[in-house]
């Protein structure tokens, strides 16, 4: 049997979190004589054991995919982790270590304090992002790829609204929208991590006025992206 800990973040309701999370990896892995078993590793990252032919050709292309803890960083290495944390110095990102993106780095996302640019930009806490690390003479920190500040750009440029939501399923999610009637005000929810979406909005639909509707359904934390019209 082969183990892995994996970068992917296993929070709120547990056992719900472990079973989406055995189902993506069923379907990560639905080419190869696998399976893989799934639990709650340290520091809540998904612990992963398979078994069967494939067992460690799966393991390996599960660690190539989505990334592995890890206790030190290189100068200038891509690390993938989550959000942990935004404050008025900055944006901490978790990649097995804490590591903070001060606000001298998030320049490339415009004017204003952290906590306005993270509004602005829908970031919120284990929102998934890929960082490269920074050594300064005064201690490790960090900044977004370039990539990275790309797709908040992309998501910002569209006429349309996004919602970035948390510590929700997919089905969850799609479910609170269909239940308050908005089925037809989106386009779809795109997956960003295990219980990370990213909801698109229709033209003319207001993302604000779609969180003040399924909000109160969601023990979420939910960001919006106003599109530039």
């Amino acid at each position: 049997m082969e183990t892995a800990i994996l970068t992917i973040k296993i929070y709120g309701n547990v056992e719900r979190a472990l079973s989406s999370a055995s189902f993506m990896l069923e379907n990560e892995l639905k080419d190869l004589d696998a399976k893989a078993e799934v639990s709650l590793g340290p520091d809540g990252w998904l612990q992963v054991a398979a078994t069967g032919d494939d067992g460690e050709f799966a393991i390996n292309f599960l660690k190539e995919k989505f990334g592995t803890p890890v206790t030190y960083v290189d100068d200038k290495a891509v690390y993938r982790g989550f959000i942990s944390s935004i404050d008025e110095d900055g944006i901490t990102v978790d990649i097995g270590i804490s590591l903070k993106i001060p606000s001298s780095e998030l320049s490339v996302l415009g004017a204003g304090t952290c906590p306005q640019i993270a509004s602005r930009f829908g970031l919120i806490p284990y929102l998934p992002v890929y960082i490269r690390v920074l050594k300064q003479d005064n201690g490790t920190f960090a900044s977004f790829t370039k990539k990275q500040v790309d797709l908040f750009w992309s998501w910002k440029k569209l006429p349309t609204d996004r919602l970035t939501v948390n510590s929700v399923t997919r089905s969850e999610l799609k479910s609170a929208i269909k239940k308050k009637g908005h089925g037809r005000d989106i386009y779809g929810i795109e997956r960003l991590g295990l219980l990370e979406n990213l909801v698109v909005c229709r033209e003319k639909t207001d993302g604000p006025g779609i969180v003040a509707e399924i909000g109160p359904l969601l023990n979420a934390e939910i960001g919006v992206i106003k599109g530039t019209r």
